[in-house]
């Protein structure tokens, strides 16, 4: 699914480009070669459908590239896991853990003084 819609959005993307580069900057665009008023669509009608083509366009990339986010984001398959977790052993539960008392050896000056 997510390969699928991502070839939608890059043919959206396309389209867009070519809708953007059919247009003349400050309107116009093909328009420009449409002057007798008989057209069937005539210069507002060409300027209006490219724009509203554009502005499709781009919403329809925007629902796209959402749809792929959470699409990605729902079906992954195995949480990160930080090298530190994988190498520390997780802690013994202190009910069952056997109790181990570190010993620490007795300095030299209290030491009892061995009997003559």
């Amino acid at each position: 699914m997510y390969i699928f819609l991502t070839i939608l959005i890059l043919i959206a993307a396309v389209l867009m480009v070519l809708i953007v580069l059919v247009q003349k900057s400050k309107g116009g665009g093909l328009a420009a070669g449409f002057s007798s008023s008989n057209q069937i669509m005539g210069v507002r009608k060409t300027t209006d459908f490219l724009e509203k083509t554009t502005w499709t366009l781009a919403a329809v990339i925007m629902v796209l590239s959402v749809l792929t986010a959470k699409y990605t984001a729902s079906h992954s398959t195995t949480a990160p896991q930080s090298q530190i977790e994988v190498q520390q052993p997780a802690p013994l539960n202190p009910t069952t853990a056997p109790d181990v008392t570190p010993t620490l050896p007795v300095p030299a000056e209290t030491a009892p003084a061995p009997a003559q």
